[in-house]
């Protein structure tokens, strides 16, 4: 059990790296204005989509097989799933916003994403506290 919880803070780690950076991508992306910046930036940004993805997956996999295995329970559980799944979302809305990237069609300006940018940052914080403090 112990290299399952191993290999699940690596996965969610690797997760949250990708989640850190593909909206600062998306930051530098929304001001630039060079051809070739922009078509160097779409290639990081599917690139990079493209590998956290199947993280992504295996941090939600492992992370269920410790549920199932420890049977953990409680409203900090609860919350945290709730969380996790919203975290999910946003991973998902990231894809979104590479295609729209990808086609020229963004509309949003850098400090949208800025904002946008700073969502893991808050979704890890309570993950983690949760987890440890179990506050409930």
């Amino acid at each position: 059990m112990l290299w399952l919880k191993a290999f699940h803070i690596i996965f969610v780690v690797s997760w949250f790296a990708g989640l850190f950076y593909l909206p600062r991508i998306f930051v530098n992306h929304a001001m630039a204005s060079e051809p070739a910046e922009i078509a160097r930036l779409k290639l990081m940004e599917g690139k990079l989509y493209r590998f956290v993805t199947p993280i992504s997956w295996l941090a939600i996999a492992s992370g269920l097989s410790l549920w199932f295995i420890y049977g953990f329970s409680g409203e900090w559980l609860n919350i945290k799933v709730a969380l996790v799944t919203g975290l999910y979302a946003y991973h998902h809305y990231c894809g979104i916003l590479v295609k729209r990237f990808a086609d020229d069609k963004n509309v949003r300006n850098h400090v949208f994403y800025r904002f946008f940018n700073e969502i893991p940052v808050l979704i890890l914080t309570a993950v983690v506290i949760l987890v440890t403090v179990k506050p409930f």
